[in-house]
């Protein structure tokens, strides 16, 4: 079993653990999975630090609710900084136990803390990895509980997080109204 293998199975293992379930399998696992199912379409040739970053993303999430933080934008925004710490320490910890050099797995910690976005391509990748995740598999029923001007700025918000490459790899990839559309034809993604 290689290094990444390890670690993917350790992160999987954890996730198993998700009390919470889609099509029958625990969400975080299933979570891990599609993460793993982009990357490996986006950037099939990734670094062990980026493909442990995409699979480990949301590794144990669920222990840390979003009903625990306050309402609103300031308590969604502590809540995600907290997740993000939570699952670097917790996938730094895992690659460190298979034997992983510290700056592979300083690099891997800063990816899931998202420090260096747009800034640093590894840390990119995951927020492009993200982003089609989300888009392929998490939209659709999102969509359905948002009213459609909301819904317009979460896909211009989706739109703004990826890079111009992935943007327009969506635009070819999904198909989506005039108006969504017009959030990925964007040149600047400020």
């Amino acid at each position: 079993m290689t290094q990444r293998q390890q670690v993917f199975a350790a992160i999987d293992a954890a996730n198993a653990a998700d009390p919470r379930l889609e099509d029958g399998q625990p969400v975080e696992l299933l979570y891990g999975q599609r993460m793993t199912a982009e990357q490996e379409r986006l950037y099939p040739d990734a670094p062990d630090a980026l493909a442990i970053a995409c699979r480990g993303q949301h590794i144990e999430r669920w222990l840390l609710p979003r009903k625990d933080f306050p309402e609103g934008r300031e308590g969604y925004l502590t809540w995600r900084r907290e997740q993000g710490r939570r699952h670097a320490e917790r996938v730094m910890g895992l690659m460190r136990g298979a034997g992983y050099p510290d700056d592979q797995v300083d690099h891997a910690g800063r990816m899931l803390r998202k420090e260096g976005i747009k800034r640093d391509p590894a840390v990119q990748a995951l927020e492009d990895v993200a982003c089609f995740t989300f888009i392929r598999h998490y939209l659709g029923d999102f969509a359905t509980t948002q009213d459609p001007d909301a819904l317009l700025v979460i896909v211009q918000k989706t739109a703004r997080k990826m890079s111009p490459e992935a943007r327009r790899r969506a635009l070819a990839e999904f198909p989506m109204p005039a108006a969504f559309a017009a959030a990925f034809e964007l040149e600047d993604a400020r």
